[in-house]
């Protein structure tokens, strides 16, 4: 727009005299007609403005320019304006918007520290009160707060090798295969894939690991190759170690593929969150397969736990933050890209308004998956200090300040009142260097490609690469050192700055040649989006500097070019350039340095450390051309330099190599705190129920005359061994051993009202009859009336369930069924008892919203009380710190100087100890879950609070613990597998009611049954749609007031459906 200076003239004027005249909400009205004719200028700020898209800007203004008719030409730049004028004042309010998010957030920052002064300093010393209060509330610089002491950590190292480690990694989206990883081919499938297959491998060969699963998504999909639908694939097998001892046939490292979400479509990340929950049940199902296995193999017949969950993105935090709670498990977490820094941008360019951001990209559901996972992580593995510094301190559960005093407490041994934040650790990406192969004397290293592409005296040149061909088919002058860009055309990737300083820098155009590796592309106009966009603008730019035969641009390469690309630059004296805006990591200028190119590279990011660990070149400010063109000059045309770039980046590149970086993550993790289920599963009662369940899997029928047995003749079983050469002749033997098995499986069930005399301390030798069921009927219905209490028509439902169970008579005898609720085991136990239901004829209890699991008959003592399940109990307890979050709500929840009309009263009688309960006085004051949670969270309390019972109840529990959870404890601890439960649910309900919703279980809606629940307490945006799958088959509905008959159809429909 330079030679039209009038437009900003014309803008400033609307700006500065109109704009505030105009209504922000209201869209202007306009007569489209003026004395009947059609008015293009008021057209377009009647219907074209609002629809606008910025990217499209310079297209129009080329239409423009090239306009000849001087009137129409002047209409164009009028549209214009209004146009440009639109998007201003647009970007203006977002901004405006932005400025005051960030003033609140750092409103609430300072109370949140003051609060946390008050509460940590009670147990201190009047000395070490002031060094709380000053470290929460001095100004020094984060960077200084993680320079950890790490000389107690043992360095993980040979001795090691007896350990046999099962770790597990998690990296949900794109496409993951260890061979021929098509990176670039989406947005996707980039990056991280690459890592996450080198991770594991890398770790699967490190002493003390014996397997290594890399968990990812099935994709039976036609558009994309069949490997990605293979269940396993090996990517390293270790059958023997290095002393030649065999280790075991499952070891090694192997990508696991978890069929979830629709199984014949490929779904990018944002579509992928309501399924989260499917990949979890089978993720959990593997593992516990495996835990199986890796008992008999390494574990002594004990199960063997995963030693870590490690997620990769938001996506696999968000599963593997629930893994962790399910096996009570180490988690570890890594971000790559985070969405809190990704909104910041986006609202930064002022283009989308956040709710249109949280469209495109689901950044809600993102962002408050990367919390949870936060919430639960042990340690959090960062590739630069930037990360943890400027992208980590944007989010509600990590406060720099306040881990520094967290930690320090710890290390005293105070009380830190049930406050926790994550580990932050800087662990950069490792790398695989067995491939590159430095020639420091060869000729070509001095820049003399005569011998590789022809000599004077007329010889053949040899044979070399066939990028080599494709780059140096640009060039007229290819021995000139080629200055080398590698990334994806994208906005953010800077590259057009980098152009234009080549362009407008003559001396570095006579002694380099640029060579741009812009990713794969066929027809620029089949494109679409930003990548587009850029790519034209660097061919424009080319023939507006005349760069015709100084810039390599080719279309085409393969993932196992690149290492040959960064030896062509290599032997012609080249530099390697990542000019992006913001780098988060760099992982290209690892790689260039390990074929000895010298870097430059911007100084925003991961660079800055690169660089200081490297020594190996320069860095620059991104926007600033002519300090790009000076630093890419400076290195090719000072030799000594370059020599001195190149040495320095060989002799420190070990630092990132992947041995190095697996022993600094095993000695990281190691310093975790270890935790994994406690009970015991090698008591007679257990080996006896364990036994029965695994008969009970492979008799399809007992009363069938044609009855089959598969029993391990190896193994030690309640029935001995059983020859399998003699159940092929009908040997009399084998017979009586059947019927010995046949008169234990069918031998009646204890009678559960006689164990409700048995003493405490006889319960450890009995376990519940859930233990052999195969099918769980769960009622969840939060059918509650205005005081919080049941509506007497769930009588009726609880009695029709039953006779509907009843009524199959195939499976009524392995079908359990269990209640899930809110209520206290003292209120639900006095209502089953007012409505003449037997407690005992339930298999399990779920109560106060998943803080306490109860087992009728089971766990009882003299005077038929229930007691709950303690290894529940030590399972969920993680993080969980009473009196600190029991004190905290009640003061964030009633305001002060209101005391006469509190929000919130406590209700001792349904709370317990995972439970904090409180009535609901005032809900108009109530805060929502979100709003809460997030208060808590930035105070360094984990927890799960919900409303519950028709919102006359808020209750908090600790933050691994849910109805949902509740049934993942069952599978993992008594083996009842949660694709065999049945979830009965109503249309709304507490606040944890979209977690009970989605998963591998079936669900069944019961309609018109409950009319209020406490949902809209949840969120201030509605994110469901990102929660629960809108068409999955494991979904079903039934009306209200079905009767037995009907419910037990809808049952066995469901049973059929499969995802």
């Amino acid at each position: 727009m330079a030679a039209n200076e009038w437009i900003n003239g014309y803008l400033e004027a609307i700006l500065d005299s109109g704009a505030a005249a105009i209504e922000e909400q209201q869209k202007p009205t306009v007569d489209l007609r003026e004395g009947g004719h059609f008015n293009p200028t008021k057209y377009f700020v009647e219907e074209v403005v609002t629809g606008v898209d910025e990217t499209d800007l310079h297209r129009t203004w080329i239409k423009v320019v090239a306009t000849r008719n001087a009137r129409e030409r002047s209409s164009r730049l009028e549209n214009m304006c209004w146009r440009i004028w639109h998007l201003t004042r647009k970007k203006k309010q977002l901004e405006w918007e932005q400025q005051q998010r960030l003033a609140k957030r750092k409103l609430e920052r300072e109370l949140v520290r003051k609060d946390a002064t008050e509460d940590l300093v009670e147990d201190l010393s009047e000395g070490e009160k002031g060094d709380a209060v000053s470290m929460l509330m001095s100004a020094e610089t984060p960077r200084k707060i993680f320079q950890r002491n790490a000389s107690n950590l043992e360095v993980w190292s040979e001795d090691k090798k007896e350990k046999k480690l099962y770790i597990i990694l998690i990296s949900l989206h794109g496409l993951v295969r260890g061979e021929n990883m098509e990176l670039g081919r989406d947005s996707d499938t980039g990056g991280q894939v690459k890592y996450v297959v080198e991770l594991s491998r890398a770790l699967a060969k490190m002493p003390g690991v014996y397997r290594v699963d890399l968990f990812t998504r099935q994709v039976l999909s036609p558009e994309v190759d069949w490997s990605y639908g293979e269940p396993t694939e090996m990517l390293t097998t270790a059958s023997e170690d290095a002393d030649g001892n065999d280790v075991g046939e499952s070891s090694g490292a192997y990508i696991i593929r978890i069929p979830f979400g629709p199984r014949d479509k490929y779904l990018h990340k944002e579509l992928l969150w309501p399924y989260i929950p499917e990949f979890v049940d089978g993720a959990l199902a593997h593992i516990l397969n495996m835990s199986k296995v890796l008992s008999e193999q390494i574990g002594g017949g004990q199960p063997v736990w995963p030693y870590v969950i490690h997620g990769h993105y938001a996506d696999a935090g968000d599963s593997t933050a629930l893994l962790s709670g399910a096996l009570n498990v180490p988690m570890v977490l890594t971000g790559h890209s985070l969405g809190r820094n990704k909104l910041e941008q986006l609202l930064k360019q002022g283009r989308q308004s956040m709710e249109d951001i949280n469209s495109t990209y689901k950044i809600m559901r993102r962002i408050e998956a990367e919390e949870l996972s936060l919430d639960v992580a042990e340690l959090v593995i960062t590739s630069t200090q930037q990360e943890i510094e400027e992208q980590w301190g944007l989010y509600d559960g990590f406060d720099v300040k306040l881990e520094k005093v967290l930690r320090a407490r710890a290390r005293r041994g105070v009380n830190c009142h049930g406050r926790y934040m994550p580990r932050m650790v800087v662990i950069p990406p490792g790398m695989d260097f067995s491939n590159v192969v430095v020639q420091e004397d060869a000729p070509e290293v001095d820049g003399e490609l005569v011998s590789v592409i022809g000599g004077a005296d007329g010889s053949s040149p040899k044979a070399i690469p066939t990028i080599w061909s494709e780059v140096m088919r640009f060039l007229t002058n290819p021995h000139k050192p080629m200055i080398l860009a590698l990334s994806r055309p994208d906005p953010k990737k800077n590259i057009t700055t980098l152009l234009k300083a080549f362009g407008e820098c003559r001396p570095l155009r006579e002694l380099a040649n640029l060579t741009l590796i812009m990713g794969n592309r066929d027809d620029i106009d089949g494109m679409t989006g930003p990548s587009a966009s850029v790519l034209v603008t660097v061919l424009k730019l080319i023939d507006k500097y005349d760069l015709y035969g100084q810039v390599a641009y080719p279309k085409h390469h393969k993932q196992a070019d690149v290492p040959d690309i960064y030896r062509l630059a290599a032997k012609t004296k080249g530099v390697f350039i990542n000019p992006a805006l913001v780098e988060p990591f760099g992982l290209t200028l690892i790689e260039a340095a390990a074929h000895g190119l010298p870097m430059v590279a911007t100084k925003n990011g991961g660079p800055v450390d690169i660089q200081r660990a490297l020594n190996n070149g320069l860095l620059v400010d991104p926007h600033d051309q002519k300090s790009i063109a000076d630093a890419l000059l400076k290195l090719v045309s000072e030799k000594n330099l370059w020599h001195d770039c190149r040495k320095n980046g060989w002799k420190n590149i070990h630092l990132y190599s992947w041995p190095e970086h697996c022993r600094t993550y095993l000695t990281k993790v190691a310093a975790c705190r270890m935790r994994h289920p406690q009970w015991q599963t090698d008591t007679p009662g257990d080996e006896f129920s364990a036994e029965v369940s695994s008969l009970n899997d492979s008799l399809k029928d007992v009363h069938d005359m044609s009855l089959r047995l598969s029993v391990d003749g190896d193994k030690a079983s309640l029935t001995g061994s059983l020859d399998p050469v003699a159940s092929s002749s009908g040997e009399p033997e084998l017979q009586d051993q059947v019927k010995r098995v046949l008169s234990r499986i069918n031998r009646p069930e204890t009678n559960l009202k006689e164990t409700e005399g048995v003493k405490l301390e006889n319960v450890a030798s009995k376990y519940p009859i859930l233990r052999r069921r195969r099918r769980l009927v769960v009622l969840t219905l939060d059918c509650y009336d205005s005081k919080g209490f049941p509506e007497k028509k769930m009588v009726q439902i609880i009695q029709d369930i039953f006779k509907a169970v009843r009524l199959d008579t195939q499976t009524a005898k392995f079908t359990g069924v269990a209640i899930s609720t809110s209520l206290p085991v003292s209120e639900i136990v006095e209502f089953l008892k007012s409505a003449k239901i037997q407690v005992n004829d339930f298999d399990a209890l779920i109560c106060s919203s998943g803080s306490e699991v109860y087992y009728p008959g089971t766990y009882t003592a003299e005077d038929g009380k229930l007691f709950a399940d303690p290894d529940y109990a030590s399972h969920i307890a993680f993080h969980w710190g009473y009196e600190g979050l029991k004190k905290t709500i009640w003061k964030l929840m009633n305001t002060e100087g209101d005391r006469s009309s509190p929000c919130v009263e406590e209700d001792v009688k349904s709370s317990n100890a995972h439970c904090v309960a409180y009535f609901v006085k005032d809900l108009s004051k109530a805060k929502k879950v979100d709003d809460l949670r997030q208060k808590l969270r930035m105070r360094g309390l984990r927890c799960h609070p919900m409303y519950c019972r028709n919102s006359t109840r808020i209750q908090v529990v600790p933050l691994l613990a849910s109805r949902a959870q509740a049934l993942r404890y069952l599978f993992v601890r008594w083996r009842l597998n949660v694709a065999n439960m049945f979830i009965i649910v109503g249309e709304t309900g507490d606040t944890d009611y979209e977690e009970l919703i989605a998963g591998a279980h079936k669900t069944l809606i019961m309609k018109q049954v409950v009319t209020k629940g406490s949902e809209g307490l949840l969120r201030t945006m509605d994110l469901r749609d990102d929660i629960v799958p809108s068409n999955s088959p494991l979904i079903s509905s039934i009306k209200g007031g079905a009767t037995p008959e009907e419910i037990s159809e809808a049952l066995k429909t469901l049973s059929k459906a499969s995802l």
